[in-house]
Protein backbone atom coordinates (compact mmCIF):
# COMPACT_ATOMS: atom_id res chain seq x y z
CA UNK A 1 0.00 0.00 0.00
CA UNK A 2 1.49 3.58 -0.98
CA UNK A 3 0.46 6.73 -0.05
CA UNK A 4 0.38 9.00 -3.73
CA UNK A 5 -0.06 11.99 -5.63
CA UNK A 6 -0.38 11.12 -8.89
CA UNK A 7 -1.06 13.40 -12.44
CA UNK A 8 -1.05 16.34 -10.31
CA UNK A 9 -0.47 19.09 -12.86
CA UNK A 10 1.46 22.07 -11.50
CA UNK A 11 2.59 25.42 -14.22
CA UNK A 12 6.21 25.61 -14.96
CA UNK A 13 6.65 28.24 -12.35
CA UNK A 14 4.84 26.14 -9.94
CA UNK A 15 1.09 26.85 -9.27
CA UNK A 16 -1.06 23.59 -8.66
CA UNK A 17 -4.48 26.19 -9.58
CA UNK A 18 -4.86 30.08 -10.69
CA UNK A 19 -5.83 32.27 -8.63
CA UNK A 20 -9.84 33.32 -8.19
CA UNK A 21 -11.47 29.68 -8.14
CA UNK A 22 -15.40 29.58 -8.84
CA UNK A 23 -17.81 27.53 -9.72
CA UNK A 24 -17.27 28.67 -13.54
CA UNK A 25 -13.31 28.11 -12.94
CA UNK A 26 -12.76 25.25 -10.62
CA UNK A 27 -9.33 25.42 -11.10
CA UNK A 28 -8.87 29.36 -11.47
CA UNK A 29 -7.80 32.00 -13.56
CA UNK A 30 -6.10 29.61 -16.58
CA UNK A 31 -5.93 26.66 -14.22
CA UNK A 32 -7.84 24.13 -17.02
CA UNK A 33 -4.79 25.33 -18.91
CA UNK A 34 -2.78 23.70 -17.25
CA UNK A 35 -4.84 20.13 -18.15
CA UNK A 36 -4.27 20.21 -22.13
CA UNK A 37 -1.94 17.12 -21.48
CA UNK A 38 -4.14 14.82 -19.79
CA UNK A 39 -7.65 15.97 -21.56
CA UNK A 40 -6.31 14.93 -24.90
CA UNK A 41 -5.42 11.21 -24.22
CA UNK A 42 -7.15 8.04 -24.55
CA UNK A 43 -7.42 7.47 -20.34
CA UNK A 44 -9.31 10.95 -20.21
CA UNK A 45 -11.80 10.14 -22.81
CA UNK A 46 -12.71 7.33 -21.01
CA UNK A 47 -13.44 8.52 -18.11
CA UNK A 48 -15.67 10.25 -19.55
CA UNK A 49 -17.69 8.60 -21.31
CA UNK A 50 -16.05 8.85 -25.07
CA UNK A 51 -16.01 13.13 -25.58
CA UNK A 52 -12.97 14.61 -27.15
CA UNK A 53 -10.55 13.80 -29.54
CA UNK A 54 -7.15 11.60 -28.74
CA UNK A 55 -4.69 13.46 -29.85
CA UNK A 56 -1.97 13.01 -27.01
CA UNK A 57 1.25 11.16 -27.22
CA UNK A 58 1.55 7.78 -25.88
CA UNK A 59 3.27 9.11 -22.83
CA UNK A 60 1.12 11.41 -21.41
CA UNK A 61 -1.75 8.29 -21.52
CA UNK A 62 0.48 5.74 -19.88
CA UNK A 63 1.09 8.30 -16.85
CA UNK A 64 -2.56 9.31 -17.27
CA UNK A 65 -3.52 4.94 -16.68
CA UNK A 66 -0.96 4.92 -14.44
CA UNK A 67 -2.46 7.46 -11.77
CA UNK A 68 -5.17 5.03 -11.60
CA UNK A 69 -3.62 1.62 -11.08
CA UNK A 70 -4.62 -0.14 -8.05
CA UNK A 71 -6.17 2.13 -5.90
CA UNK A 72 -8.52 1.59 -3.25
CA UNK A 73 -9.33 4.90 -1.88
CA UNK A 74 -9.07 8.65 -2.43
CA UNK A 75 -8.70 11.40 -0.32
CA UNK A 76 -9.19 15.13 -1.57
CA UNK A 77 -9.79 18.72 -0.13
CA UNK A 78 -13.43 20.04 0.01
CA UNK A 79 -12.62 22.57 -2.74
CA UNK A 80 -11.84 20.01 -5.19
CA UNK A 81 -15.00 18.31 -4.09
CA UNK A 82 -17.04 21.09 -5.24
CA UNK A 83 -17.49 25.26 -4.09
CA UNK A 84 -19.52 25.55 -1.13
CA UNK A 85 -18.21 26.99 1.34
CA UNK A 86 -19.15 27.02 5.18
CA UNK A 87 -21.56 24.60 6.42
CA UNK A 88 -23.60 22.52 4.16
CA UNK A 89 -27.17 24.04 3.10
CA UNK A 90 -28.15 20.84 1.93
CA UNK A 91 -27.34 17.05 -0.12
CA UNK A 92 -27.64 18.56 -3.34
CA UNK A 93 -24.24 19.18 -4.64
CA UNK A 94 -22.50 15.87 -5.65
CA UNK A 95 -19.71 17.34 -7.01
CA UNK A 96 -17.84 18.09 -10.29
CA UNK A 97 -18.48 15.05 -12.27
CA UNK A 98 -21.72 14.28 -12.54
CA UNK A 99 -24.20 10.81 -11.11
CA UNK A 100 -21.03 9.00 -12.38
CA UNK A 101 -17.91 10.17 -10.85
CA UNK A 102 -14.60 8.60 -11.77
CA UNK A 103 -13.34 7.50 -8.81
CA UNK A 104 -15.20 4.04 -8.38
CA UNK A 105 -14.07 3.87 -5.11
CA UNK A 106 -14.75 5.24 -1.32
CA UNK A 107 -13.53 8.86 -1.67
CA UNK A 108 -12.75 10.76 1.85
CA UNK A 109 -13.31 14.28 1.66
CA UNK A 110 -11.67 16.91 4.16
CA UNK A 111 -13.85 19.26 5.40
CA UNK A 112 -14.82 21.39 9.15
CA UNK A 113 -18.70 20.62 8.48
CA UNK A 114 -20.16 17.17 9.29
CA UNK A 115 -21.96 15.40 6.13
CA UNK A 116 -23.86 12.19 5.86
CA UNK A 117 -21.93 9.52 3.10
CA UNK A 118 -22.68 10.13 -0.71
CA UNK A 119 -23.11 7.30 -2.67
CA UNK A 120 -22.92 7.48 -5.76
CA UNK A 121 -23.54 5.53 -9.31
CA UNK A 122 -20.28 3.34 -10.28
CA UNK A 123 -19.14 2.27 -7.24
CA UNK A 124 -17.76 6.02 -5.42
CA UNK A 125 -19.61 6.78 -2.17
CA UNK A 126 -17.81 10.67 -0.76
CA UNK A 127 -17.64 10.13 2.95
CA UNK A 128 -17.04 13.29 5.08
CA UNK A 129 -14.21 13.53 7.43
CA UNK A 130 -14.37 16.76 10.04
CA UNK A 131 -11.03 15.00 12.24
CA UNK A 132 -8.37 15.93 9.68
CA UNK A 133 -5.46 13.74 7.34
CA UNK A 134 -4.32 11.86 9.80
CA UNK A 135 -8.42 10.95 10.36
CA UNK A 136 -8.80 10.77 6.58
CA UNK A 137 -5.70 8.68 6.00
CA UNK A 138 -6.73 6.19 8.64
CA UNK A 139 -10.42 5.99 7.50
CA UNK A 140 -8.83 5.61 3.56
CA UNK A 141 -6.37 2.77 4.67
CA UNK A 142 -9.73 0.84 6.27
CA UNK A 143 -11.56 1.47 3.51
CA UNK A 144 -8.57 0.09 0.54
CA UNK A 145 -8.47 -3.30 1.43
CA UNK A 146 -4.28 -3.46 1.03
CA UNK A 147 -4.51 -0.92 -2.21
CA UNK A 148 -3.13 2.41 -2.62
CA UNK A 149 -4.74 5.32 -1.54
CA UNK A 150 -4.79 8.59 -4.34
CA UNK A 151 -3.92 12.01 -2.72
CA UNK A 152 -6.31 13.98 -5.49
CA UNK A 153 -5.90 17.97 -4.11
CA UNK A 154 -6.02 20.58 -4.15
CA UNK A 155 -3.02 22.36 -3.63
CA UNK A 156 -3.48 22.94 -0.03
CA UNK A 157 -4.73 18.94 0.63
CA UNK A 158 -1.28 17.96 -1.05
CA UNK A 159 0.96 20.17 0.94
CA UNK A 160 -0.69 19.68 4.38
CA UNK A 161 0.04 15.50 3.26
CA UNK A 162 3.58 16.55 2.15
CA UNK A 163 4.14 18.73 5.32
CA UNK A 164 3.08 15.51 7.78
CA UNK A 165 5.51 13.26 6.01
CA UNK A 166 2.71 10.96 4.73
CA UNK A 167 3.25 10.28 0.80
CA UNK A 168 5.21 8.03 -0.40
CA UNK A 169 5.22 8.85 -3.99
CA UNK A 170 4.60 11.91 -6.04
CA UNK A 171 3.91 12.31 -9.83
CA UNK A 172 3.86 15.82 -11.20
CA UNK A 173 3.49 16.31 -14.77
CA UNK A 174 4.83 20.18 -14.93
CA UNK A 175 2.99 21.90 -17.43
CA UNK A 176 4.80 24.14 -20.27
CA UNK A 177 2.49 27.40 -18.88
CA UNK A 178 3.40 30.38 -16.72
CA UNK A 179 0.25 31.00 -14.39
CA UNK A 180 2.35 34.06 -12.55
CA UNK A 181 0.27 33.84 -9.80
CA UNK A 182 -2.16 31.15 -8.06
CA UNK A 183 -1.61 28.38 -5.43
CA UNK A 184 1.94 27.14 -5.18
CA UNK A 185 2.11 23.50 -4.88
CA UNK A 186 6.27 23.52 -3.16
CA UNK A 187 7.05 27.08 -2.07
CA UNK A 188 8.25 26.45 1.46
CA UNK A 189 8.43 23.11 1.09
CA UNK A 190 11.90 20.63 0.67
CA UNK A 191 11.40 17.92 -0.48
CA UNK A 192 15.30 16.78 -0.05
CA UNK A 193 14.59 16.93 3.89
CA UNK A 194 11.05 15.05 3.25
CA UNK A 195 13.53 12.12 1.97
CA UNK A 196 12.19 12.28 -1.74
CA UNK A 197 14.43 11.89 -5.35
CA UNK A 198 13.30 11.56 -8.86
CA UNK A 199 12.91 8.48 -9.75
CA UNK A 200 11.46 8.64 -12.90
CA UNK A 201 11.12 11.91 -15.93
CA UNK A 202 9.46 11.99 -19.63
CA UNK A 203 8.89 14.97 -21.54
CA UNK A 204 6.36 15.42 -24.01
CA UNK A 205 5.45 18.51 -25.67
CA UNK A 206 2.49 19.01 -23.28
CA UNK A 207 4.31 18.19 -20.02
CA UNK A 208 7.14 17.11 -18.45
CA UNK A 209 6.35 14.14 -16.33
CA UNK A 210 8.55 13.58 -12.81
CA UNK A 211 8.25 10.98 -10.28
CA UNK A 212 9.25 11.46 -6.79
CA UNK A 213 9.57 8.46 -4.53
CA UNK A 214 10.83 8.12 -0.75
CA UNK A 215 14.65 7.16 -0.21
Amino acid sequence: MKVRVAAFTISVDGFGAGRDQSQAEPLGVNGEKLHEWLVQTETFRKLTGGRGEVIAPDDDDRFASRSFDNLGAWIMGRNMFGPVRGPWPDDRWKGWWGDTPPYHVPVFVLTHHPRPPQPMAGGTVFHFVTGGIEEALRLAKAAANGKDIRIGGGVQTVRQYLQAGLIDEMHLAISPRLLGQGESLLQGIDLNALGFRCMEQVGTPRALHVVFGRR
